[in-house]
Parts: C-alpha cells; structure tokens; sequence
C-alpha cells in the first residue's frame, strides 16, 4: 500500500529511464487503483504490471473485491498470491489460495505463487515442513500442464523487517528444496522449469550474491522497489 497515483507514475517514470538492458522479465505491482494508469504508461517498455491480488469469484457480492476478468480488461495478465501479507493480516489461508490460484488459471493468468515460514517455524526448526505443506495445500492439485503458469516466490516471513537475516546460503538451502519437493509430487523436468524467486529483503548490496546461487532465478522485491535507482540495480545484477 504505497504511492499515489502522481507518486506511481514519477517512480515508473524514473524505472523506464535506468532501466538497463536485459533480458530478464520485469514487473511491477502497483496497488488496485494505479494499474489501468500503469498498464499505459510502460505500454512501450518491457515491463510487464501485474496484480497483488484477486478475489477467487468471477463476480458477485463481494464488495472491495477484484476478479480475474477485470484486471484482464485493463491489460493485466499476471497476479500476485499468497503474498505473506496477506496471509498474516487478512487471513488468507491454503484452501482459500488453493481456490484463487484455480481462479487465476481457469482466466489463463499466470500466478506468483507466495509461500514461507515464519519466525516461530524457522527456531522451531519447522520451516522445510510448513513450505512443504504450504505447496501441498495450495498447488499439488494441479495437473502438470498447470506448471507453466506458475511463478513461486519464497518468503522468509522472519527475515523480513524483524532484524533477523537470511544468508544466500539459507536461500539456496531452501530453494534447493523446494525443486526436490516439486520434483518428488511431480518430475524432475517440472521442478527444473518453474521460476523461483527469492522474497527476502533483496537489495542492490546483495543482490549479485543472492542470484548466483543455482536454484534462485529472480526476486520478489519489496521496499527496494520503491526506489527505481536500487530497483534498476538489482535488475542489473539478474
């Protein structure tokens, strides 16, 4: 929940300029009521906008909600969910996810799976079995063609402002795991070809050391992504 319309498009105004030249995929997420502006104004750039959320109903009594059919009428192809925000302050559990993420595949959305273990999880030594359950619960029950619309993007919840940090190391570990799990309940193939990114306080310090790691392939960038110079820079660094 930041910038304004005005603010939303100074920041992207500032992204589309130190933009450097990659082949990576960019995206933004700007909140509900800046996408349509968005979606316009980086119409001629590579970066893609893509939602924080959506509601798992075509329509309906739902009020405050959003579905998939109206992002896709401004252009928005790509959500956002799980995010451990959501999780935490809104109540948004696996079953409920489970519903979102068929929501978002039956409209041909590609999903931004979140996932992640919080503190308490992580001390407890915990954190390889709630991830676990966390992508049982809200993916397993997809076919394997499902997998190409997929995007996972791990959080650790402790590591993100609570003054703990995760090493590239961790990151790596529990990435690594990640494609062992999904290759267990699927193939090797499937595991090898879905994106994970990595959600934990990414910034243009150590993002080089972050991605040169074999199982990460990008991030899911939070309060660097408010400033375009840091954010441009961690787009160099993929």
């Amino acid at each position: 929940m930041n910038k304004n319309s005005s603010e939303t498009a100074e920041l992207l105004t500032q992204l589309i300029s130190k933009m450097p030249d990659t082949t990576a995929e960019v995206m933004v997420a700007p909140t509900f009521v800046n996408l349509a502006q968005a979606v316009k104004q980086v119409a001629s750039s590579s970066i893609e906008v893509v939602a924080q959320n959506m509601h798992f109903a075509e329509n309906g009594a739902y009020t405050g909600e959003i579905s998939a059919n109206m992002l896709q009428s401004i252009g928005i192809e790509t959500v956002i969910l799980g995010h451990s925000e959501r999780r935490a302050y809104f109540g948004e559990d696996d079953t409920l996810l489970a519903k979102k993420v068929d929501a978002a595949l039956n409209a041909n959305m590609r999903v931004i799976f979140c996932f992640g273990e919080e503190l308490q999880d992580r001390k407890g030594g915990d954190h390889f079995k709630v991830v676990e359950a966390q992508l049982k619960n809200g993916l397993f029950h997809l076919d394997k063609g499902h997998w190409g619309k997929i995007v996972l993007a791990y959080e650790p919840v402790w590591a993100i402002g609570t003054g703990e940090t995760a090493s590239p190391e961790q990151a790596q570990e529990m990435h690594a795991f990640i494609r062992k799990t999904i290759a267990g309940a699927y193939d090797q193939d499937t595991a090898q070809m879905v994106t994970i990114l990595y959600g934990g306080s990414v910034k243009p310090g150590n993002a080089n050391e972050i991605f040169s790691k074999p199982d990460v392939d990008g991030g899911l960038i939070g309060g660097a992504s408010l400033v375009a110079e840091d954010f441009a820079a961690i787009v160099a660094a993929i």
